[in-house]
């Protein structure tokens, strides 16, 4: 090869090996307009401390309090975690709340004001404070509530009990046990009254979802009969189940293939 054959060559090499580098810093530039852009948008102490302000005005006893998006959920805490007690941070979910107060950033909505219109609505600085309004659920009966009474069919490696646990990295209080790998247990819920049971379950321990991800399912049964299901992943957090019911005895069957399945749920009868 000639002395400019050489060259030419080493010169194509050259700009193949640079460009990586130069899609490295294409890289570094675009993360850090994109950090910048985002942390724009983030509104600062002093419009969360308006919105809080807004809704503490406002607020009365038993009012529900959300964030969006939920990544914003610890700032909104640092704010107006005193008027969120334990049980509310945990419910199952918020058809029992009339008065929901939302507070929210970049448009975001949650999930437990879905389909909703709100009966006020302000802007503080980028917190968007939502109030809505609406007729609550009325509970007949919280499984729950009526644990003592269940009778259980079959042998769980952990007996239903009560707890509050961790689901989808969120807390819920709710019915917690460990059913036998391919062995389902059956617990047996009596003279529940007619209306909707509607529930959800999810597979609590994020460390046990960690190394074992087979699913959970909870059945709903009576008379013999199939009137609901519903299959939580590893990575579904907290899965919803309705059925109506005509009254009587209820069993809700839970089964997983996986060791250790930390199965968690509640369910409510409502009118």
């Amino acid at each position: 090869m000639s002395a400019t054959g050489t060259l030419a060559a080493s010169a194509r090499r050259a700009r193949i090996a640079a460009v990586p580098a130069l899609l490295l810093v294409a890289i570094a530039v675009w993360e850090a307009i994109a950090a910048q852009r985002a942390g724009a948008g983030v509104p600062g102490d002093d419009a969360w401390a308006r919105a809080a302000q807004l809704v503490r005005a406002q607020h009365r006893p038993g009012d529900l309090i959300v964030f969006a998006p939920d990544w914003i959920d610890p700032v909104g805490r640092l704010h107006l975690g005193d008027l969120i007690p334990i049980d509310m941070a945990a419910r199952m979910d918020a058809a029992r709340y009339g008065r929901i107060w939302e507070l929210s950033i970049r448009g975001a909505r949650s999930r437990d004001t879905a389909g909703l219109d709100p009966a006020e609505s302000s802007d503080e600085g980028g917190v968007t404070v939502r109030r809505f309004e609406r007729a609550p659920a009325e509970v007949l009966a919280d499984l729950r509530e009526l644990l003592p009474s269940v009778r259980i069919e079959g042998a769980p490696l952990r007996p239903p009990a009560v707890e509050l646990a961790e689901v989808g990295f969120a807390p819920h209080r709710c019915i917690l046990l460990v059913p036998r790998p391919g062995a389902p247990a059956r617990l047996v819920f009596p003279a529940l009254p007619a209306g909707e049971l509607v529930g959800y379950v999810g597979i609590a321990d994020v460390f046990t979802r960690r190394e074992d991800r087979r699913p959970a399912r909870l059945a709903v049964e009576q008379a013999g009969r199939e009137l609901a299901e519903a299959t939580a992943g590893v990575d579904d957090g907290w899965v919803r189940f309705a059925a109506r019911i005509p009254g009587g005895d209820v069993v809700l069957a839970i089964s997983s293939e996986g060791g250790n399945r930390q199965v968690c749920f509640a369910a409510e009868v409502r009118r």
